[in-house]
């Protein structure tokens, strides 16, 4: 039994494989959601509408910390089994759904499958791979996830045009779960032994509060567990209110999931380059550049009309967040020990998704109060202070930064 990517290819690719799994059950939601509250049940303010968003981020939040904290007690398999079992109700609560409450218990279902497999996935991979290639293990992990999540939205987007927006997109999400489950059950295998490996002898952690360590205390974690809240803030305006902006300068239902389809697509086929640019460089050059990319995107975003200029904005928001993504992650576990990472890690993802809630929050009530404009010109100025938080308060422990800012 040794770590490396090269020595555990067959296990490794399985999990890439379960990984595009989870992403499809979030991707057949992500670019019909807004129209389907509008059409199908009559969603008229902007909070009401983004409670979908704010509902799946609070759950997902609360199994991303419930799966970093308790994975070492029932093995990693066990609980990406329990993450698919979750994944079950959701497609049949979204095709059978009367009403929004039966869309919110939806995503309180695929919130638990979201957090705890994607959480449980990421930790495997890096059971596997050891210390060399964290950031390419991490890198091909969020690619499989978010160039499904691309590639099932698109789809999603031209079956709700063809056939209606309700119920027909949702009925491919059948086949996502049990193929997920039964990939699991039958194939993967569980990784503990392989991070008891890595630890050797070592295997206690001498922090007395992890949370609060992985939060704030240590200047690269609370820096990257920050910028990971920030990050799905701007995600959650993405999701849920870039399409309604959409939809009020009359673009058809073709176009806003063309657009919606773009920024995942390149947020996955990104990360094939990120996730081992993190290996070489400094991490924190590489989210400080991330950051900027994604505030001037969004910033943008209300001062285009052609769909081709929205096209592009959304294609270099894409990139922004494909080189911050594995490098959250690469980071979180360059910065910690083995004994510690599983609950970091976890706390990092609690924090990263809970973004969700606060922007669905922020997002819905400006939009409400102000203006959609007012609210996407919001986010991206608190998108830009998080990168400047980057500059000053994270420093680079193995690679010399190529920026000004030194930390």
């Amino acid at each position: 039994m040794k770590q490396g990517l090269r020595e555990n290819w067959k296990q490794f690719a399985i999990l890439i494989l379960v990984n595009a799994f989870v992403g499809a059950m979030i991707g057949m939601e992500r670019s019909v959601f807004p129209d389907l509250a509008k059409e199908k049940f009559g969603m008229q303010g902007h909070t009401a509408l983004l409670s979908f968003i704010i509902t799946f981020g609070l759950i997902k939040s609360i199994a991303n910390y419930a799966a970093g904290r308790y994975t070492k007690l029932i093995g990693r398999k066990k609980m990406l089994m329990l993450g698919w079992v979750a994944a079950l109700p959701v497609p049949f609560l979204l095709i059978f759904a009367n009403s929004w409450n039966m869309i919110l218990l939806a995503n309180i279902f695929l919130g638990l499958n979201q957090g705890l497999t994607w959480s449980t996935t990421v930790l495997m991979k890096i059971d596997l791979v050891g210390e060399k290639n964290r950031g390419l293990a991490m890198g091909l992990n969020e690619f499989a996830g978010y160039l499904t999540v691309s590639l099932i939205a698109l789809l999603s987007s031209w079956i709700a045009v063809e056939y209606g927006v309700h119920p027909y997109p949702f009925y491919m999400g059948i086949g996502f779960a049990f193929a997920g489950l039964l990939i699991t059950h039958f194939w993967v295998n569980d990784t503990t032994a392989m991070a008891k490996l890595e630890a050797g002898g070592d295997s206690k952690s001498e922090k007395k509060n992890i949370f609060l360590y992985t939060t704030w205390q240590h200047r690269n974690l609370g820096a990257v567990t920050q910028t990971g809240f920030v990050n799905n803030l701007n995600d959650a305006m993405a999701w849920g209110i870039i399409p309604v902006w959409m939809h009020q300068q009359n673009y058809t239902l073709g176009e806003i999931g063309l657009v919606a389809a773009v920024y995942p697509a390149m947020w996955g086929i990104g990360q094939l380059f990120s996730g081992k640019l993190s290996d070489v460089f400094c991490k924190k050059d590489i989210l400080l550049y991330g950051m900027i990319f994604q505030a001037m995107a969004i910033f943008l975003f209300p001062f285009m009309q052609s769909l081709q200029a929205l096209i592009i904005l959304s294609a270099i928001l894409g990139i922004g967040t494909a080189l911050v993504y594995p490098t959250f992650l690469s980071s979180i576990a360059e910065n910690t020990t083995v004994e510690e990472r599983p609950e970091s890690l976890g706390i990092f993802r609690f924090w990263r998704d809970f973004g969700y809630v606060a922007g669905g929050l922020m997002v819905g009530l400006t939009a409400d109060r102000v203006s959609v404009v007012f609210s996407i010109e919001l986010v991206a100025f608190i998108t830009l202070i998080s990168g400047i938080i980057i500059a000053f308060r994270m420093y680079c422990p193995t690679t010399k930064s190529f920026t000004c800012f030194q930390g």
